[in-house]
């Protein structure tokens, strides 16, 4: 039985959750989506959210809010899943990849500084493995040069951060234009796959329900054909009440009330989940912090990580073993583990397609060679989490 390196966590409530949907009349387009997102806005403390079909959806329709066009530069980590850039191009904008700061692995604001140009239109900061960045310091970039800021807290949800004496979670927007999430089952919460958007900005909320489901809207006070939208009568107009407009190029990023309706329940136990990763990390962290040839992650006093990761960085050639050969010997063992990310713009659509290359983000590159994810879950038992010690350290040859 293999442990592996993130699963979701599915109880009874849940599943009753999901059975009371589907007795019900709506199945999407229904009131469980509008309930999951006001629940989702009121835990993160912003004003709105848009929930959607991914992680994914929810970048994409966050840069289309924000006006990404052909030529736009995007500002981002090379630390990341490939949505994080893709949702650029989506928009026909231009990724530019600022290096991360060696330590918390996130992106470094003094290279957000540098990779400024008369073209950057935004900046889509990674809370990477849950840990949540400077956003004091990017948002003081930002205002200098005018740019929207896009948190992708697809890692983050239940992380928080500190401004004085003030603690703010991640998803508030209290130091950007929009937050996204992901509900894919390894995150913090699922949906099985989802998604949303957070922002306190009643423009970009409006722009972001549009677009989520094909640039429509049935809001006759929003109508601008009303020759076709009302009825003369001879005191006043009546609304024509099977007209709707499509007043953008959308797309459809729905989710399902059967999905929220997960949420939901998912929501509701998100403390203890959170709380139980930061106790398997903590163990972690005992276990590997004397191990000259392992760094564990860093932390800082006025952030708290949601541990959506569990990464080390291993010196493979001090034990003169690849990394290769050791996840090997560890998946032998019962163990599963990952590496995040491959600098995004390394992979073939960029290099061969974009014209990026090798060399671009040295620190990133650095952490590359050397990253290694371990199992990392609310449901992993302590002697799973026991088991994940020993393995590794007999692996490595610890004694």
């Amino acid at each position: 039985m293999i442990i592996p390196c993130g699963k979701q966590h599915i109880d009874e409530d849940d599943i009753r959750a999901v059975i009371e949907v589907l007795r019900s009349d709506w199945l999407t387009q229904g009131p469980y989506i509008e309930k999951f997102e006001r629940s989702l806005a009121e835990y993160c403390g912003a004003k709105y959210a848009v929930a959607v079909s991914s992680g994914t959806a929810a970048l994409h329709l966050a840069c289309l809010a924000a006006g990404i066009k052909d030529g736009d530069e995007v500002v981002t980590s090379p630390i990341t899943f490939v949505a994080s850039a893709n949702c650029v191009v989506y928009c026909g904008g231009i990724p530019v990849f600022a290096d991360i700061n060696k330590d918390t692995y996130n992106i470094d604001p003094s290279e957000i500084r540098k990779k400024i140009t008369s073209k950057t239109k935004a900046a889509i900061p990674v809370h990477f493995a849950g840990l949540p960045c400077d956003m004091e310091a990017i948002r003081k970039i930002a205002d200098e040069h005018d740019l929207i800021i896009i948190e992708d807290a697809c890692h983050a949800l239940g992380a928080e951060y500190r401004q004085g004496d003030e603690w703010f979670r991640v998803g508030s927007c209290s130091h950007s234009d929009m937050t996204v999430f992901s509900f894919h089952p390894v995150k913090h919460i699922t949906t099985g796959e989802g998604g949303a958007v957070l922002t306190n900005n009643k423009k970009f909320y409006e722009k972001l329900l549009l677009f989520r489901n094909h640039g429509i809207t049935k809001d006759p006070e929003k109508f601008t054909n009303k020759d076709l939208a009302f009825s003369q009568n001879p005191e006043f107009l009546i609304h024509n009440p099977w007209y709707y407009e499509m007043q953008e190029l959308g797309f459809n990023h729905r989710i399902t009330d059967i999905q929220c309706a997960l949420g939901i329940s998912q929501l509701r136990k998100l403390d203890s989940f959170v709380s139980r990763r930061r106790e398997i990390a903590s163990a972690y962290n005992d276990a590997f912090k004397n191990i000259t040839y392992i760094k564990i992650p860093t932390q800082h006093e006025d952030r708290k990580s949601a541990w959506h990761l569990y990464v080390v960085q291993i010196d493979f050639g001090r034990i003169n073993k690849s990394r290769a050969s050791v996840m090997n010997a560890l998946r032998e063992k019962g163990i599963g583990t990952h590496v995040h990310y491959i600098p995004v713009y390394l992979q073939p659509f960029y290099r061969n397609k974009l014209g990026y290359k090798e060399g671009a983000s040295s620190m990133a590159e650095s952490y590359y060679r050397m990253a290694l994810s371990l199992p990392i879950y609310p449901r992993m038992k302590n002697k799973d989490v026991n088991k994940v010690i020993n393995s590794v350290k007999d692996c490595l040859n610890v004694r």
